[in-house]
């Protein structure tokens, strides 16, 4: 039932009930205080009184000393509690033995009730009896003007309660409305935004409260889902180039082919040309999967002890006649260090770097292992220009190249592919043009190794 009730009334809800706990309790705490007071001062004036009246009784001269106001009265008892004095029409006693008998023994005051002269109701009234020699004075007065006080100071508080607790929840439901405009009005902006609206964000309050900090992180969330968004436009759009490209030179061979009667070697050679359209189209798609995979989470890995050595003499081994056609030098430089890794994945992203570095590279490749900072390090260099000026902090990118026209090959995923090995196995890539010359790509790896 609450969760109907919008936030802005069960704050001032809240907000009411607690104010009113706290003026019933101020109200309880004023009317028991000033009743107090009342009768500390009712107290202090039968405490007069009974001095006086107490001398006058041992001088023997109680006739002025007995008459008192409208609402006073006292008596003289005598030791066996007989009235030997007293104000006129309160001749009958007005302590019980009990209570006579204590105030022999000292100061006695109790509130009881009292007829006064003429009167078949009693009333509330306030006694103090005191020894004087063989006697007991008790005086006496009506406490029907603390009552009509207290009667007066309740009404009050009961018509001053609720209008001041009307007042503080329209004060609250005001304060309420003011704390929760800068969230109503996020909350409008927040209705506008969408993928089209790019660069909207959520107003901010001016006051650097818990309410700015929220607005801040979901603008912070903002600009990364909008971040997100512009990187998998730009995906499709590169994938879609990328595929487009072999797709069209597929489709033009089939065309050139079954245009007119064909020679087997002319249709060989047709064949073997869209078989290689064929193979660009699977290495894309493969690579695009598992870019997919490390969008879903984490690249899955089945690490198992991998020689390091035999991990490169198998990526040279693959790589060997192409490089020998290239006039290229492919070496391998392994101190004999085994991982614990997967080794599908590692081959996978040695051959996107042994790729590289003989489409833009030049001169010898190396593939080496070493050990830094208590991780394995898996390199790919060689002896060419290096990476253009400004390309190594982008160089992870999806289909980020080096050279922009696109004129030698490649979908510019490799790297993103080193990338996505690297970090599946917990560890990071790393790119750098070489102070002598050439360029490095470099694998951290933060798994188990061992030296032998």
């Amino acid at each position: 039932m609450s969760a109907r009730i919008p936030l802005r009334l069960r704050l001032t809800l809240v907000f009411s009930l607690a104010m009113a706990a706290v003026l019933a309790a101020v109200g309880a705490f004023l009317y028991a205080r000033v009743g107090d007071s009342l009768l500390e001062q009712v107290d202090e004036s039968l405490a007069v009184r009974a001095g006086a009246l107490a001398v006058s009784a041992r001088e023997g001269t109680t006739e002025s000393a007995l008459a008192g106001g409208d609402d006073e009265f006292a008596q003289v008892l005598g030791p066996g509690g007989r009235v030997e004095a007293a104000t006129p029409g309160y001749g009958g006693p007005l302590l019980s033995a009990d209570e006579l008998a204590d105030a022999r023994a000292g100061e006695l005051r109790v509130s009881a009730k009292v007829a006064p002269p003429g009167e078949d109701e009693a009333e509330p009234a306030r006694l103090l009896a005191v020894p004087a020699g063989g006697s007991t004075v008790v005086v006496g007065a009506s406490l029907e003007d603390r009552a009509d006080a207290l009667s007066g100071l309740l009404a009050q508080l009961l018509v001053g309660g609720p209008l001041a607790l009307a007042l503080a929840a329209a004060a609250g439901h005001v304060l309420a409305g003011a704390a929760l405009r800068p969230v109503d009005a996020m909350r409008r902006r927040a209705g506008e935004i969408s993928a089209e609206t790019s660069g909207e964000r959520l107003p901010l309050p001016a006051a650097r409260d818990e309410i700015h900090r929220l607005g801040t992180t979901l603008n912070a969330m903002l600009d990364r889902l909008e971040a997100g968004l512009v990187r998998e436009r730009r995906f499709v759009a590169d994938a879609s180039h990328e595929l487009r490209t072999p797709l069209a030179s597929l489709r033009a061979e089939l065309e050139l082919a079954l245009r007119r009667p064909r020679t087997p070697r002319e249709l060989t050679a047709a064949l073997r040309s869209a078989a290689e359209e064929v193979d660009r189209l699977l290495l894309l798609a493969e690579d695009l999967l598992v870019l997919a995979a490390t969008e879903d989470g984490d690249l899955p890995v089945h690490r198992a002890p991998v020689d390091a050595r035999e991990l490169f003499e198998g990526v040279a081994d693959r790589f060997a006649a192409r490089a020998q056609a290239a006039g290229r030098e492919l070496g391998v430089c392994s101190a004999g260090f085994v991982l614990h890794a997967d080794r599908v994945r590692l081959e996978q992203a040695l051959w996107n770097l042994v790729d590289n570095a003989l489409r833009h590279g030049a001169g010898r490749i190396v593939l080496g292992a070493s050990a830094a900072d208590g991780r394995t390090v898996l390199s790919v260099r060689d002896e060419g220009p290096g990476f253009p000026p400004g390309f190594e902090g982008r160089a992870f990118e999806r289909f980020s190249r080096g050279d922009e026209a696109r004129s030698s090959g490649g979908a510019g995923l490799g790297l993103a592919i080193v990338d996505a090995v690297a970090r599946a196995h917990g560890g990071e890539a790393r790119a750098r043009t070489r102070p002598e010359g050439g360029a490095e790509v470099a694998l951290f790896l933060p798994s188990r190794l061992s030296l032998r």
